[in-house]
Formats: structure tokens, sequence, C-alpha cells
């Protein structure tokens, strides 16, 4: 499934992941699920192969590409059953934000690690009263001398159990103005004042999602990560790698559930016929391939866009490319189910998991609604809703 809008050397990418993929595959994930414990061993190979930073500049340890090669690895790990959702997180939200905006010793403290897998870092946005809406996220930075004071919640925030540290989005008062504004601060995990609470989640996954309570947190000024007056940009420079970063995990995921749909379609026979053969079977295995195909060439504009710096023109084409990838993979997981009938919700064939999972695409980062919300207003110029 290459394309030849690739590079001869991203296909070589996405041929190598791939191997390193089918090496795991979703035994491997499906039991590390079952004893309750993270991709530890497969996120460690990744990082050593160089896979996990490719995103990140060379001087610190990275591969010198962009999102395009980053998106690569997470589509050819999905589509080979384990996907690695911190990917989403630690280099491609985290490592770009500091890549982008933070010192130099920020840089060097923490890119080299995120590289190679020897340092993970998760990123906390989502509030229980703010959902969508982050100009309404309550969690607040003041001054106290030259530290920060940091009090706030999150929810929804993936893999705290296994981070070093949380890149946090909250608030701080404009002097000037009095008005609250984003700011990008760098949370140890060991912090005095740092709680997390696991979420009991219904999702069969390795990373497991947590409720943060940050109870006045100190930290240094130099946890800050950019310029406090420019927030907003330095977020939004870690949302648009999000959301493509998240298209290439649905797309992944719902090649895998394809594949498995189109083996068993050419091997179960009914009637002296293998089921493939009947149109009603075949069309819509067809239907959800491409519009897999396409949710994928949106992704690959939206990454070409970003890394090749346009910013604006990224934010739209992430968030359709976001928006297509959901809708392709849960029809593609939707219809896999359906072509395996009564096996297609056994263990054996481990697709019917992947029914809860596939909707996190549809809900996450940012709900498809949202997502027609921002296209309706910024692409089509019509009134705003909200």
């Amino acid at each position: 499934m290459t394309t030849h809008l690739e590079s001869e050397e991203h296909k070589a990418l996405r041929s190598a992941v791939a191997a390193l993929g089918r090496r795991y595959g979703r035994d491997y994930l499906t039991r590390a699920v079952a004893e309750g414990k993270p991709l530890s061993e497969l996120w460690s190979e990744a990082g050593k192969l160089g896979y996990l930073g490719v995103n990140l500049p060379e001087e610190h340890g990275g591969g010198g590409g962009g999102i395009t090669e980053l998106s690569i690895v997470l589509e050819e790990l999905g589509a080979a059953g384990s996907p690695l959702l911190m990917l989403v997180v630690s280099p491609a939200i985290c490592g770009t934000v500091i890549s982008r905006f933070g010192t130099e010793v920020q840089k060097e403290t923490w890119l080299p690690g995120i590289a190679d897998g020897t340092r993970l870092m998760a990123f906390g946005i989502t509030e229980p009263d703010a959902g969508s809406n982050s100009h309404r996220i309550a969690t607040t930075a003041r001054k106290d001398g030259a530290d920060w004071l940091l009090t706030g919640r999150k929810v929804f925030i993936s893999g705290v159990d296994m981070a070093d540290a949380v890149l946090i989005v909250g608030r701080t008062e404009d002097a000037r103005t009095g008005r609250l504004k984003p700011c990008l601060f760098i949370v140890p995990t060991d912090a005095e004042g740092f709680h997390k609470n696991p979420i009991d989640m219904e999702l069969n996954a390795a990373e497991k999602q947590f409720e943060l309570v940050l109870d006045d947190v100190r930290l240094p000024a130099d946890a800050l990560v950019g310029d406090e007056d420019a927030g907003l940009l330095q977020l939004f420079a870690g949302l648009n790698p999000e959301r493509i970063m998240t298209a290439a995990f649905a797309i992944g995921m719902g090649r895998y559930a394809l594949s498995k749909a189109i083996e068993y379609a050419r091997d179960r026979t009914v009637w002296k016929a293998p089921i493939g053969s009947h149109q009603a079977i075949a069309h819509p295995l067809a239907q959800a391939h491409i519009d897999l195909e396409l949710a994928r060439l949106m992704m690959q504009k939206a990454a070409h866009l970003y890394d090749a710096g346009d910013d604006i023109g990224a934010g739209e084409a992430a968030n359709m490319a976001k928006y297509a990838a959901g809708e392709a993979c849960v029809k593609a997981v939707d219809q896999a189910v359906h072509t395996l009938g009564g096996n297609g919700l056994t263990r054996e064939f481990g697709l019917a998991s992947l029914i809860t999972a596939a909707r996190v695409a549809r809900i996450a980062p940012v709900s498809r609604e949202m997502i027609l919300n921002y296209v309706s207003h910024q692409t089509l110029g019509l009134p705003k809703s909200y």
C-alpha cells in the first residue's frame, strides 16, 4: 500500500518499520494489554533503530526529518497490529514544541531521550470543564518570586505512568490586560503536588488514561517552554502534528482490520466459493480501502504543509485528514468485523476490541463535530455558531 508520492527513502522507511511491526504484531499488544503492561520492548527497539525521533533535529539525536516520516512509522506499526499511541504524544507533540520553541537547555535535556526512547513525555491539555474549548482552560500558573506555582486538573492524559514529565497547558495572567493567556510548562511526574489517578476505561489499550491533579506544583522559571506571550502559537505548533499523527494511527488500524477481513474473505468458503467472490462482501471492502487511501492522501498533504512551515495550510489539512481517517477507520473496522460474522467477535481473530479503539479517532484529540465547525468557519467562511 505505497504511493508514487513517496520518495525511495520514504518507501524504505515504510518497509523497514513494517518489518519491525510484523516481528511484534497484534499478539504482542494483546498480551501486554492482558498483563496491564506498556509496550516497552517495542518502544525501546523502535527508539534504538531511530524511528521514534525521525522528526527531531539531528543535532539533538533525531533523524532530521518531519511529521511526514513520523506518520509513516506510526501508520506501519498500526498496520502490523501494534501501534504506539505515545508516538502521537512524546515525539510528535512534545518533541516538536520543544524543538521549535524550547531553550537550548530544554532541547539538550529532553530531545535526545525522546528520540532514543529512554525518556518519555506526556501532554496535558484536556480538562473536565473545558473539553474542546482551550480558551476555557482553568489550570493556572502564578509567579512566586522566580518560580511558578501551577494549579488545576486535567483528564484523559495518556501514558502518565510511563512519562518522566508532562507538557502541561496552563494559563498565566497578562500583566497588561489582566486576561489569562495559554502557556506551556514542563512538569516532572515526580514533582511535589503532582497527583495522577488512573481512569477506568473500557478501551483495550496498552496506554492507560489518567486524571491529573496539580496542587500548587512549584516549578523553576525554566519550566516554561518558549515565550510567555506566544503561548497560542506554540500550542498550535503541537496540535497540528497531533491531528496528523491521529490520522496515521487511524489509517494503520483500518489497514490492519481490512487485511484480516481480506484474508478471511479469500479463504472462507460457503456454497463452493470463497465469500470474497460475492460483491456484497467484496465491494464494501473495496470501498473501505478507497476511503483509507483518500484519507492517507490528505494526511500526506497535511504533513507536507506542516514540514514546509505552512502552519495555516497545515491546520486546515490536518483537521480534514484527521476527520477523514477517523471515518475511514471506523468503517473499515465495522466492515471487517461484519465480514468475519461471528468470528469477528471472537478473541481468536482479535477484531472486536478494535470496535472501541476505532472510535478514539472520531473523538480525540478533537471531535468530528468541532472539525466540521472549523471547516465551516475557517474554510467556507460561514458564520460561527459558538
